[in-house]
C-alpha cells in the first residue's frame, strides 16, 4: 500500500473480492513522507488494518527516490531505459515481507498493484517477475511445502492508467487522498513534472475524469 493510485485501487479490488485485507506499507527511506501519510489515510478510510514496516534502503542508494545526491528527473527519458527512479529490488523486498506476513496471518493471497502497461519501465512490474516470485513463494514457505498456496494477485497488471482511474472511481476510491508524485513539496503537493505525475495526469485525462491532485504549480 504505497498511497498511490494503483495501490489504492488494488485495495478496493481486494475489498470488492470479499477479502479482509491487511494494508502493508514501507518506510524504506523514500524522499518524502507524503505517500505514507496517504497510505495511512486510505487504510483508515477503508476501515482495514494497516501495518507499516521500516526498511533502510538509503543504506544502498542507487535510486533518485532513496539517494539525495540523485535528482528526480523532470523530463521524459529514453523509452527503453530503466529510469533512475527505479529502486533496486524494491518489489522483491516488499513481496518477501508480504509473504512473511501472509504466512503468519494465514492469508491465502497477496494483492500487488503493479502495472506493466502505463508504467515507468521498472523490471519488477512485469508479469515474468510476478510468475517467478510465485514459484519462489510456493517453494520457500512452510505453507507451500505443506501443500498450501499464497497466491500473488496483480489485478491491474494489464490495465492502462486510464482504466485504473476509471476502476478506482467505480469502486469508490477517493483519488484526492492518493499521492503519486516522486518529488512533492513539504505540504504534499505534487511537482506536476516527474514521470509519476505525467502518467497520473494522462490517466485522469484519458479517463475523462477530473484530476483532484494538489499541484504546487499549474505548469504541468
Amino acid at each position: 500500500m504505497s498511497g498511490g493510485l494503483d495501490s489504492a485501487t488494488c485495495l478496493a479490488v481486494a475489498l470488492a473480492d470479499g477479502c479482509d485485507p491487511i494494508a502493508l506499507s514501507f518506510a524504506y527511506g523514500q524522499r518524502h513522507a507524503a505517500e505514507l501519510e496517504a497510505a495511512r489515510s486510505l487504510a483508515a478510510a477503508a476501515g482495514v488494518e494497516h501495518v507499516e514496516c521500516q526498511i533502510d534502503l538509503r543504506a544502498f542508494g542507487g535510486s533518485a527516490l532513496t539517494d539525495d545526491a540523485l535528482e528526480v528527473p523532470k523530463e521524459p527519458g529514453p523509452d527503453d531505459a530503466i529510469p533512475i527512479t527505479y529502486v533496486p529490488a524494491r518489489n522483491t523486498i516488499f513481496l518477501s515481507f508480504a509473504l512473511a506476513l501472509a504466512e503468519v496471518r494465514g492469508a491465502t493471497a497477496i494483492y500487488l498493484g503493479v502495472n506493466a502497461v502505463d508504467y515507468s519501465g521498472y523490471p519488477d512490474c512485469r508479469p515474468e517477475f510476478i510468475a517467478a516470485f510465485q514459484s519462489l513463494a510456493d517453494l520457500a514457505t512452510r505453507v507451500g511445502v505443506e501443500g498450501g498456496h499464497v497466491e500473488i494477485r496483480t489485478p491491474l497488471i494489464t490495465s492502462s492508467k486510464a482504466e485504473i482511474v476509471r476502476l478506482g472511481h467505480e469502486l469508490g476510491v477517493d483519488h484526492a487522498r492518493t499521492v503519486s508524485c516522486y518529488d512533492p513539496d513539504e505540504q504534499g503537493r505534487a511537482c506536476g513534472a516527474c514521470d509519476a505525475c505525467r502518467l497520473r495526469a494522462k490517466g485522469f485525462a484519458d479517463a475523462g475524469l477530473p484530476d483532484p491532485t494538489r499541484y504546487r504549480s499549474r505548469s504541468r
